[in-house]
């Protein structure tokens, strides 16, 4: 029978970190057991195992890859909101987007969650074309990646309760790009919508075959990797990105040994990083 308070013993924990780490890149620190059981116990008691460790051996052995997807969701945080810190935002429209005006404009959203982000983007997009008609000439395209495929799904949708779009989005944006579907539900209009393609990706593996790009956003992601994994990713962003493109990071995430890469551009307020050509 499901205990929660034995579900975790200190080798399950371990093991379970290791495992963790090796599947997604998330490294839990050695207080978190409760973050384990809270996240993990219904999925435990649903499948009768009465340890954690039960639930990794039939993970392991048998390759069961839904229950591994599960799990993997279920420790992944997709807390996120429409233009969320907002400065990113700002500085992509009022910096970034006024130089894009050569060839199709690519953006890459990674860890890009129920889709507020990729979706923020695309308004910011919408928004520039009208102010300024004419200089992004050549199309957009937002490559919009996550590790959780039942979030992905959920963000392909485009469709959101009125809590959800309640978090960050203005009631001009809201009637501007929604449509109102019924009293709770509101989908984003289908342009914005056609011009984001969602698409599967674990950041610890190779991505380069999503070519080449003009914008990227990784925010609030980082922060869950191990330092030398964080560099990793970081470096295989840099060769993504067109020589002078820009990265965004989360407001409490910061590049470190990598200065022969990036160079930080100050935006008063906000700050984005420039690729540099090694």
């Amino acid at each position: 029978m499901f205990s929660s308070a034995n579900a975790v013993t200190p080798h399950g924990y371990a093991r379970f970190k290791e495992y963790l780490q090796k599947v997604c890149g998330i490294a839990l620190s050695d207080n978190k057991q409760y973050l384990v059981v809270s996240r993990l116990g219904k999925i435990l008691e649903r499948e009768n195992f009465s340890k954690i460790e039960d639930l990794l051996d039939v993970i392991e052995r048998s390759g069961k890859s839904k229950l591994k997807e599960e799990v993997i969701d279920a420790m992944t945080t997709n807390e996120t909101l429409w233009f969320r810190d907002t400065h990113p935002f700002n500085i992509l429209k009022n910096k970034v987007l006024p130089e894009m005006n050569k060839s199709p404009l690519r953006i890459w959203s990674a860890a890009s969650s129920t889709g507020q982000e990729p979706y923020s983007i695309s308004m910011v997009i919408e928004e520039f074309k009208s102010a300024k008609p004419g200089v992004l000439k050549a199309g957009e395209k937002i490559v919009a990646t996550d590790i959780c495929s039942y979030i992905l799904q959920h963000a392909k949708q485009g469709e959101y309760d009125s809590l959800a779009i309640a978090r960050g989005l203005g009631a001009d944006l809201q009637k501007r790009y929604f449509d109102k579907v019924n009293d709770q539900t509101w989908k984003i209009k289908s342009p914005l919508k056609a011009r984001v393609d969602f698409r599967y990706l674990n950041l610890i593996e190779p991505f380069s075959s999503l070519g080449k790009f003009d914008v990227i956003f990784c925010r609030n992601v980082l922060i869950y990797f191990t330092a030398e994994l964080k560099l990793d990713i970081l470096k295989r962003m840099h060769a993504c990105l067109k020589p002078g493109g820009y990265l965004f990071l989360g407001g409490s995430e910061a590049l470190t040994g990598l200065s022969d890469y990036f160079e930080i551009v100050q935006c008063h307020p906000g700050i984005v990083y420039r690729a540099k050509t090694t």
